[in-house]
């Protein structure tokens, strides 16, 4: 387990360092200049100079690539070009609502499809099944930039019972884990339905039938817990993706969330922000699936004693 871990830990700084140079690249490769937006097309190429020197950003790609680096080794990330504040202090600032935002979206999530992907399994072929697979095909194919707003016409703005937009209560967070968390929820029951009617055939969940066990207990005891590792790797790829920060979601409901940060970041150039945030992104990809991967020993003991293949 050990040398499992090092090897992850080696390949995650691995994939985080390519990450933060291929996104430092791309984004001084894309056409326009933060001192343009800065200061306007119509300064003075004086100050336009003298702002490019102060920013660093005279000085050769590759020295800004190192330079950059060199800060992320002492946790310094830089300062944003445009508030002049740190972009750890901003990231701080808007963590904590995208977390919210994330957890809030994955408890609906785990809400709907636990018992649709159960009873859609135990009862396959019957009203509840087709009705479990609708529900999943249906919340595949709504896009978050749709439902969001159709969310805010139904229940902010005809009803009155949610704020529009913003993070100013508990009620702020409903519609935008109801967005975000529903997409989620389709792709979990297929998951659970079929890893279970996976499972449901092997011989040992017969015998436990054949021993007289109620189905109930056949469900929970026996079939649920083998039927986890697939709907585990499932739930650890989408909860980085949701901790990354649902863009889309957060910036339809104006969530001050990472992913609205990183949108505004990129329209104003503010390399050093969008650095940050990519590599926010990432550490959460990497942290949720190194946790997922110990959560696969705690689920199976197979794995955890190298007998799992």
């Amino acid at each position: 387990m050990g040398e499992f871990l090092l090897s992850r830990l080696l390949s995650a700084l691995l994939v985080i360092l390519g990450v933060v140079c291929l996104v430092f690249l791309l984004i001084h490769l894309i056409p326009g200049d933060p001192v343009d937006v800065m200061l306007g097309e119509s300064a003075r190429p004086a100050d336009r100079e003298a702002l490019r020197v102060s920013l660093g950003l005279d000085r050769p790609m590759g020295a800004q690539l190192g330079r950059y680096l060199s800060g992320i080794v002492q946790f310094d990330f830089g300062d944003s070009l445009h508030s002049k504040r740190p972009v750890s202090a901003l990231l701080a600032e808007r963590i904590p609502a995208t977390l919210q935002l994330a957890f809030a979206a994955l408890l609906l999530a785990l809400a709907q499809a636990l018992p649709l992907g159960i009873l859609a399994a135990s009862r396959r072929g019957t009203a509840w099944d087709w009705g479990a697979v609708g529900f999943s095909s249906l919340g595949i194919s709504i896009p978050n930039f749709w439902l969001g707003p159709m969310l805010v016409l139904l229940f902010s703005l005809g009803l009155g019972w949610t704020p529009v937009s913003g993070r100013e209560s508990a009620a702020s967070l409903v519609l935008p884990a109801i967005t975000l968390g529903t997409g989620f929820a389709a792709v979990l029951v297929r998951m659970i339905r079929s890893s279970l009617l996976e499972v449901l055939g092997e011989d040992y969940v017969r015998t436990a039938r054949a021993k007289g066990l109620d189905e109930g207990h056949v469900m929970w005891r026996h079939a649920l817990r083998n039927a986890w590792l697939p709907v585990l790797t499932l739930i650890g790829l989408q909860l980085g993706a949701l901790l990354g920060g649902a863009v889309v979601t957060e910036v339809v409901f104006d969530w001050p969330g990472i992913g609205s940060l990183m949108i505004d970041a990129i329209q104003k150039r503010d390399y050093p922000v969008v650095q940050g945030c990519v590599l926010c992104v990432s550490l959460a990809y990497v942290l949720v699936n190194t946790l997922t991967d110990l959560a696969y020993g705690l689920v199976d003991p197979r794995i955890r004693t190298g007998g799992g293949g």
